[in-house]
């Protein structure tokens, strides 16, 4: 890291795999005398992961002190022409996430017609989970993830990574490192959602733009997990139409990395 540098987006791309593995070791060790001193940080994982990433923030907040640019950047975000593709991002992403529950679900459904002792993958006991787990939750979802993992994977590791690896390799390492933190079901959106974070940032130089899609994609997830309405998109009558719109944000996502793939091969080839 070099604090030389008074260029937010320059410094960011200064920050080590050395840097990031001291500040992680730093926020396990502030952690640990915090949940000594607390013990109901420890009692909860909701809630010590929020310190945990709240610790990292705040050294993210010392790194980036004193330099200039950001304010451009927050700039970046709201005109027309990134906050359409944010949208268009995120939607296709969306869209292609939510391509194997409905395909599990059709066949769920397919195998439940032809066998009437078929116990549904949906017919399971209700658990009543607390109100401050689900509100710890969506905190850690909404605000911090968005924040510290693009500012961790894309904005360190892949940054360091296509110096010795190239573009290429450096998107595809990095969105897979990103993918193994999240649930096997999950993993391929994951890894592609990662991939398309790697080009909106190489594209931009703004690792707010990344932010912004990814902040919005976990605001909708949240939202339909908790209302339950990813578990009725995934029953008839809704299953057939979102399967199909699906399939569509799918066919356009792949549409769209190829295309962007194609643009980052021709400018740094």
């Amino acid at each position: 890291m070099d604090k030389s540098v008074t260029k937010f987006n320059v410094r960011l791309r200064t920050i080590t795999i050395r840097n990031l593995i001291v500040g992680i070791i730093i926020a396990f060790i502030v952690s640990g005398i915090l949940t000594a001193i607390f013990p109901a940080i420890y009692e909860s994982d909701e809630l010590y992961f929020i310190v945990f990433l709240l610790i990292g923030g705040l050294m993210f907040a010392w790194i980036f002190k004193d330099t200039y640019g950001l304010d451009r950047n927050i700039e970046m975000v709201f005109e027309d022409k990134y906050k359409k593709e944010i949208i268009y991002v995120f939607a296709i992403n969306l869209l292609f996430a939510f391509l194997f529950t409905f395909f599990i679900s059709s066949l769920d459904i397919l195998i439940g017609l032809n066998d009437p002792n078929w116990i549904s993958i949906w017919e399971v006991d209700t658990v009543n989970i607390d109100s401050s787990v689900v509100i710890l939750d969506a905190i850690g979802a909404i605000i911090f993830a968005p924040i510290i993992e693009e500012l961790v994977f894309r904005g360190i590791i892949f940054n360091r990574l296509k110096i010795r690896t190239g573009i290429i390799p450096a998107m595809i390492i990095s969105s897979f490192i990103f993918a193994i933190g999240h649930e096997f079901g999950g993993m391929t959106s994951a890894f592609l959602f990662g991939i398309c974070m790697c080009m909106l940032y190489l594209k931009t130089d703004n690792i707010l733009i990344a932010m912004s899609v990814h902040f919005i994609n976990n605001v909708v997830a949240t939202i339909l997990n908790i209302s339950g309405l990813d578990v009725i998109m995934s029953q008839l009558p809704w299953l057939v139409p979102c399967l199909i719109i699906s399939i569509i944000g799918t066919v356009y996502l792949l549409k769209y990395i190829i295309q962007e793939y194609k643009l980052i091969k021709k400018q740094y080839n």
